[in-house]
Formats: structure tokens, C-alpha cells, sequence
């Protein structure tokens, strides 16, 4: 009989042994099975994310967390805009490449009672292209709290079971197997207002009197109302967090022992049964009627707010969280949502971090909770898109993140850069370089002017290019339309300055008839949009309406909320026409939201006047301080003069500081240019310069990044940056932070130019001059070229190097219109 040798023994056994795993291990597709748990599983319950889409991504949060969540939530406006349906096909992109399962939190744009079945049809449609070759599943909750005041498809519940039918039936027409989430509010004190026997938005009294007692009250059920019916529900959501502020100060309390559970289990109003207090949430539509519960949750904690500590806090509560859903009789818990984003809460201006991974230490003792909690994390399903026919799957915006001594390094040559400038510009040899010019007319200003309008040109047209890294926040914490208001308030003082003492009447006459044409200029464009959009084959979503960034007075909680700026217009077709359509169009409540800033240049030329006469009868010191004393009332209370659709983006409290700066700035331009120049004054120029070169790093420290050519430094801490910037950089607002960087890099570029203008004046004074004299010309026709470039369907596909291209072409003939005085005789410069 032969014989092996001990090697040859050993490899047959380990082949043999190899042979035998292969065939007792499961398969890959049973493998699949116990990692990829799907939705109908009712023994998988999942762990999800809401991310601010905008700062952060599905990677990154990977990251942070070391694992992803099994779904994401994506806020998504109905209708659809483009720009809404390129965020979310990155959106699909992001989680699909980390195996999660997608949340979408549907925020009607228009009233609920026009979603109607072709509505909603259109709707279904941009989802369901949006998620080609998603392999996941995807969760819809539509218009929740849809019981509260705050949204605006609030406390209509005809309307909106109506709707969430037509929804539920176009979504299950066109997408896989949908999961529609009804989702409440449980939030005390419903009805959230006295009681009354005529309910809102003429809204019947029958529908939401549930107890039967003729009034809208406590007694009546918070969620019967509301309910679509259990062929339309698969599950129900409710929104559980811990805020003890309600309408009070900030403050960061630890949550009472059992407050998770508590709320889970409240019960609220009367039924129609007329059984008050006996209308139990959980009990009600998650037990009596077998639907799976979606939760969203989180810990309010304010930075500088004082109270218990972060980790205590949110960690208290995430082990209330895990514990609660563990239990048994809390087994239809099926996903728990972390709110991980930070917003800005109006009253008293709150920074608000919600997050539980922001820092390691969170997110380490947080994962560990997790770990423990029962809850799946991802990957749930396979990882990326299939592959389908024509569809590119986008790429998710990357960009650099310089750390360390790298940072470090980057921020103290870009200061010592300044500072060699500086020092450059004062030496005898400079001289030769300065600006000379004497005229009545500042080219400087011009220039500056140019660039401004640039900036806004760029921001405003909205698709992604090179241009942005340097439109977009990047000569410091402020924005062209911040430049532009202050600027147009100098060229102001510059014009009328010297002749108000003497010429009262001609400037009154001279800035009255500025305002009537800025003003029918106003009403023409708005009207001429409003025609565009009936034309079959022109979209102008993109002037008509406006999708929230959350960069607005409402937080970042609005985000992803889409307005319609021409609401009601169609009466205008109509006769008679609707009663207030014609003051509302007279005041300016509707037209473009790039174009908005004009009611406030008209209502700021109304009164410059008065301005004017003050500071040439020597009440500077006045003028000034009222200023300052309204923008401190505007900023702190918050109240609009004048329904004006300005007044939402451009306060008029707010932003009159700015102008009125900018114009006695141009008044007494002759007079800060001699104070500067004195050699015992020349250090504070510097000090203003290298302020704004420091607020230019700091903006650079943000985590918001633009492209993939795009950086950051990581200087501080991202909830420190975002802490800083939301209570003293906030831009609606105009956060004093932001307003002292508008003067500082105003003063530090004129200075530039000023040392330097007969080489910046070569390099670049030839395109920015020109359209910095044309600025109101450039700002009219550039609302026009955005319809444009919005029905361009190749440039919503986010090609950089395309779009870079459009924006120089764009950029190019405005330039050329200009010196060609192209239409000069019909469009207001």
C-alpha cells in the first residue's frame, strides 16, 4: 500500500477540509439574507439618520459612526424643482453606495388641495427616475405634523387624507413596493391654540370636532382626524424628542427618567366615540392596528447655553431610547431615526446641535449604546446602483479637508501674504503703482461694484462650478448682495452728497424718479416671468419658485421646503379678478426671489433724502445711531414693515444698516480717505485689514464645501464653527459678525485697490469696470438668462468643467451687452 509524505497528508486534508466549509457555510444569497434583513421583516428593527445634506454626507457619517445607518432621511419638496431632483439623485447615489434604506419626508410646496392624481402623478414620476436602480427601500412620510400650526399644510385634515391618498396610489404605480409613513406630531397642547368653534383656513368644524361638543378643543382627538385609512398606511411615525424649552430660554436639562416611554405612550384628546383622553397613540395605530412605528428622535442641546453637559444630556437619552424600544411591549418599534443635524431656532436667535456623532467622544459611548440596543445598522441591502440603462449615477460633492499643522500652516501664510502686502504698499517705489485717478466718478468703486455683481450673477444662475469657490463665502463671511447694498448706499452719498445742501429739489426729484423706475421695473419683470411660465415649453420653476437651503430665517429645519413665489397669479386670467391678487402684485408679494432686493432699493431711495439732509446739516452721529438702534430692534424682534417679499430675505430693519453706512461712507468719502492716509492712522488700516483677512480664514475653517476642488481648514471644531457663525454670522439676519466683516473687507479691497490699482486695473478692471457702471442693467437681464440656463437639460447633470464653461460664456456676453449698450434705451441701468 503506498504511502504519503506527511506534507502531501496535510495538504489533502486541508483541501478536504476546504471542500467540506464550502459546502455546510450558507451561500452568498443566504448570507445575504441574514445581513441584508428587508423591510417586511418583522423581527429587524433599523437604526436611521437625518443628515444636513448640505454639510455632510452618508460616507462621512459612516465614518463617524464606523458603520452606516440602515436608512437615511432626505427632506424632498412636492413638486420637484430641477435642483431638487439633482439633490435627489445624489441623495440615492449616497446611501445606495452605503447599502441603507432611504427615508423621504415629502414637504408639500403648494396647498394640499392641489395635489391632486395628476399631481401627484408628476410627483411618483421624479422620485422614482430620481431612485433608478435604488436598490433599497424607500420609506415615504408625507407632509408630517400634519396636526400642528407650524407647517403650512397644517390642520387640514379633508385635504390631507385626500392627498396622502394620491400620493400613496402614484408612488405604488411607478416605485417598488413603497412604505407610506403617516406621521403626527405627539407634541402636548393640541389643538395649540384657544378653543373655537371656527377653526382655521375655513376648515369644518365637523371634521375635527371629534368629541362632538361643538368646539375645537383639548378634548379632541390629536390623530383621528388626520388618519388616511389602513389601506393607504403601512406605518406610522411619531416625532419624540427631548426639549424642555418649549416657548422659554435655551436650556439643556438632563430628561426625567422614564420621558421616552411616557411620550411614547401618551394619550390625547377624545375620540369620536366621545370618550375623552382615551386617544393612546401607540395603542391606537400601532398596536390595534398592526403597523410598524418609525421614531425620530434626538436631545436638545444649545452650546453657550449652559445647564448639564453635552455627553449627559444626549447620552441620558440615547440610553433611554435603546432601552425603551428593547422592551416588550414596545416590539412595533421597528426604526429609530437620530436627528443628526443643528439648526438655529428664531426666538432668541438658539443654536441647536442635535447630533449624537458630532465628536469621538459621542459617538464612541454612542455606538457602544447602539451595539446593544437591538437595532440594525448597516449595509441592509447590496451596495451601489444597477446598473440602468442612461442613467449616471451623480457623484456626491468632495472636496479637501486640510488638518493639523497643514491647516495651521495654510491660515499663517495666507497672513503673512496680507501682511506682505502691506508692507509692499507702503514702501516709496508703490507709489508709481496707486490709483490717481480724480474725477467725479471712483473707478474703485466701479470695480468693486463688478464684483459684486459678479457674485450675485453666480449665486443667483445656481449651478455648480469653479466659480463658486470664490463666490461663495470665500473673501470672508459675507456674500455679493451684502457688497452690493452697501455699495449702491456709497455711490449714493458719492452722487447727491454735494448737492443736497444746495439742490434739495433736484435730489428729491433725482432719487424719487430712481425709486417709481426701479419700482415699474420691478412689476415689469415680475410680470413678464409670470408670462414665461405659461409657455408650454419653458420651464420657470427655477424664478418661480424657491427650494429653502436653510440658510434662511427659518432654519435649517425649512430645508429642502419648496415655495411658490407666483401663488394665486393665475387669477390674473381670471374676471374678476380675485380680491388682493392686484395689491398683493402692486406690493410686490410676488416674482423672482433673485430679483426681491429691488423693493428694498426702491423703499431705501424713498428715503435717502432725509438721510442726505441730516448728514449734510450735521447730525451724523444721529443718523448713525438710529440706524444702528433699528437694526438692534429688527434683529432682536424680528417684525416686517412691509409684506413685501423682500422683507423675507432682506429685512428692512435689518438691512437699511448697511446702506445707510455705505452712504455716509460715500459722503464723506474725501474725509476717511484723508484719516487713513495720516501716518498716525496707518496701523488701524492695517488692523482692518488683517481683520478681514482673519474673517476670510474663518469662513475657510466652515464645513461646507462646494465642489471637489473645494477646501477646507480644520482650524476649530465644526460645532464650534457652526456655533460662532449661526449666532454672529447669520446672513438673513445680518448677524454683527457678518456686519463687521462688510466693513472690514469693504475698507481692505478699496485699500488694495487704492496701493495696487494700476495692475489689478489691466489685469481685470477691463471686464469688472464696465459692468460695475451697469449694475442695475446686469441685475435685470441676468433674471432672464436664468430661465435660460434652467432649461438646458445638459446642465443639470452637474458636469463642473460644462458649467464653468456656461458661466464664463454667460459672464462674457452680459460684458459684451454692456459695451454694446445692447437694449440701453428699454432696460434701467
Amino acid at each position: 500500500m503506498p504511502t504519503f509524505p506527511l506534507a502531501a497528508r496535510q495538504r489533502a486534508l486541508a483541501v478536504l477540509a476546504m471542500l467540506l466549509a464550502m459546502f455546510l457555510m450558507p451561500s452568498a444569497q443566504a448570507w445575504g439574507s441574514v445581513q441584508q434583513p428587508g423591510v417586511e421583516d418583522p423581527g429587524t428593527r433599523f437604526f436611521g439618520a437625518l443628515l444636513d445634506w448640505d454639510t455632510d454626507s452618508a460616507a462621512d457619517y459612516a465614518q463617524r459612526l464606523g458603520a452606516p445607518a440602515a436608512l437615511y432621511g432626505q427632506n424632498v419638496s412636492l413638486p420637484v424643482d430641477d435642483g431638487g431632483r439633482e439633490y435627489l439623485k445624489g441623495y440615492f447615489s449616497q446611501i445606495a453606495e452605503q447599502g441603507s434604506h432611504a427615508l423621504l419626508t415629502v414637504r408639500p410646496g403648494i396647498p394640499l388641495k392641489d395635489i391632486n392624481q395628476d399631481v401627484a402623478s408628476a410627483f411618483a414620476r421624479q422620485i422614482t427616475t430620481a431612485a433608478a436602480g435604488f436598490r433599497g427601500k424607500v420609506l415615504v412620510r408625507f407632509a408630517p405634523e400634519m396636526n400642528a400650526p407650524w407647517v403650512s399644510w397644517g390642520q387640514e385634515p379633508e385635504a390631507y387624507r385626500a392627498a396622502f391618498d394620491n400620493v400613496a396610489a402614484a408612488l405604488r404605480a411607478t416605485l417598488p413596493d413603497p412604505v407610506m409613513v403617516w406621521s403626527p406630531t405627539a407634541e402636548k397642547d393640541y389643538p395649540f391654540q384657544v378653543a373655537t368653534s371656527t377653526p382655521p383656513k375655513g376648515v369644518p368644524l365637523a371634521s375635527l370636532d371629534t368629541s362632538g361638543n361643538g368646539i375645537w378643543d383639548q378634548d379632541d382627538s390629536a390623530f383621528e382626524p388626520y388618519y388616511p385609512g389602513d389601506d393607504v398606511v403601512d406605518w406610522v411615525g411619531l416625532s419624540v424628542y427631548h426639549d424642555t424649552t418649549g416657548a422659554g430660554a435655551a436650556s439643556n436639562t438632563l430628561p426625567a427618567a422614564g420621558e421616552f416611554n411616557d411620550a411614547l405612550h401618551a394619550s390625547s384628546g377624545g375620540t369620536s366615540s366621545g370618550e375623552g383622553g382615551t386617544d393612546n397613540f401607540y395603542g391606537t395605530y400601532v398596536q390595534a392596528r398592526t403597523k410598524p412605528l418609525l421614531v425620530e428622535t434626538g436631545a436638545f442641546y444649545s452650546p453657550g447655553a449652559g445647564g448639564a453637559a453635552e455627553l449627559d444630556v444626549k447620552e441620558t437619552w440615547w440610553h433611554q431610547v435603546f432601552a425603551s424600544v428593547a422592551e416588550p411591549g414596545n416590539g412595533s418599534v421597528r426604526a429609530v431615526v437620530w436627528n443628526e443635524t443643528t439648526e438655529v431656532r428664531d426666538p432668541g436667535r438658539v443654536p441647536i446641535d442635535w447630533r449624537a456623532t458630532a465628536e469621538p467622544s459621542l459617538a464612541n459611548p454612542f455606538r457602544t449604546s447602539l451595539d446593544t440596543s437591538g437595532l440594525t445598522i448597516g449595509p441592509v441591502t447590496e451596495k451601489g446602483l444597477d446598473n440602468v440603462p442612461g442613467i449616471e449615477a451623480p457623484q456626491p460633492k468632495t472636496g479637501t479637508v486640510i488638518q493639523g499643522w497643514a491647516a495651521w500652516a495654510s491660515a499663517g501664510s495666507v497672513l503673512v501674504a496680507v501682511a506682505a502686502l502691506w508692507f509692499l504698499s507702503s514702501r516709496a517705489f508703490a507709489s508709481k503703482w496707486s490709483y490717481t485717478g480724480t474725477g467725479k466718478r471712483d473707478a474703485r468703486i466701479d470695480m468693486l461694484r463688478g464684483l459684486a455683481i459678479v457674485f450675485v450673477v453666480v449665486n443667483h444662475v445656481g449651478i455648480n462650478s469653479v466659480f463658486q469657490l470664490l463666490s461663495q463665502e470665500t473673501l470672508g463671511v459675507v456674500s455679493g448682495a451684502e457688497l452690493f447694498v452697501m455699495l449702491s448706499g456709497v455711490v449714493l452719498g458719492m452722487v447727491y452728497g454735494p448737492r443736497i445742501a444746495t439742490e434739495l429739489g433736484d435730489v428729491v426729484d433725482g432719487t424719487t424718479k430712481r425709486a417709481w423706475k426701479l419700482y415699474f421695473t420691478a412689476l415689469a419683470v415680475v410680470l413678464i416671468v409670470y408670462g414665461l411660465s405659461l409657455l408650454p415649453f419653458i420651464n420657470a420653476a427655477a424664478v418661480t419658485t424657491f427650494t429653502d437651503q436653510g440658510t434662511g430665517g427659518a432654519g435649517r429645519a425649512a430645508a429642502g421646503t419648496t415655495y411658490d413665489l407666483y401663488a394665486g397669479m393665475e387669477g390674473l386670467l381670471q374676471f374678476p379678478v380675485p380680491q388682493g391678487l392686484i395689491p398683493a402684485l402692486l406690493l410686490l408679494q410676488v416674482g423672482p426671489w433673485q430679483f426681491n432686493i429691488m423693493g428694498l432699493y426702491v423703499v431705501l431711495l424713498l428715503i435717502s433724502p432725509l438721510i442726505l439732509v441730516a448728514l449734510s446739516r450735521g447730525f451724523t452721529w444721529l443718523v448713525l445711531t438710529l440706524s444702528v438702534g433699528l437694526y438692534i430692534a429688527g434683529s432682536i424682534f424680528r417684525f416686517r414693515l412691509l409684506p413685501s417679499q423682500f422683507e423675507d430675505s432682506f429685512p428692512l430693519l435689518v438691512w437699511q444698516l448697511l446702506f445707510v453706512v455705505g452712504m455716509t461712507a460715500g459722503f464723506y468719502r474725501h474725509h476717511i480717505i484723508e484719516w487713513f492716509a495720516d501716518r498716525r492712522r496707518r496701523w488701524l488700516l492695517g488692523v482692518c485689514i488683517f481683520l478681514a483677512a482673519a474673517c476670510a480664514v474663518f469662513s475657510w475653517s466652515g464645513p461646507y464645501l462646494t465642489n471637489q476642488l473645494d477646501f477646507r481648514l480644520a482650524l476649530i471644531p465644526e460645532t464650534t464653527f457652526r456655533y460662532v457663525y449661526d449666532t454672529f454670522f447669520s446672513r438673513t439676519y445680518l448677524g454683527p459678525g457678518r456686519v463687521l466683516n462688510v466693513f472690514l473687507i469693504t475698507i481692505a479691497l478699496y485699500a488694495l485697490l487704492s496701493a495696487f490699482w494700476k495692475p489689478l486695473s489691466r489685469a481685470v478692471g477691463w471686464f469688472f469696470i464696465p459692468l460695475g457702471q451697469a449694475t442695475l442693467y446686469v441685475f435685470i437681464m441676468h433674471v432672464f438668462f436664468i430661465v435660460a440656463i434652467a432649461n438646458i437639460p445638459v446642465l443639470r447633470d452637474g458636469n463642473l468643467w460644462l458649467n464653468t464653461g456656461v458661466y464664463i460664456a454667460l459672464l462674457a456676453i452680459l460684458w459684451v451687452m454692456v459695451k454694446t449698450k445692447f437694449l440701453f434705451r428699454l432696460v434701467p441701468r
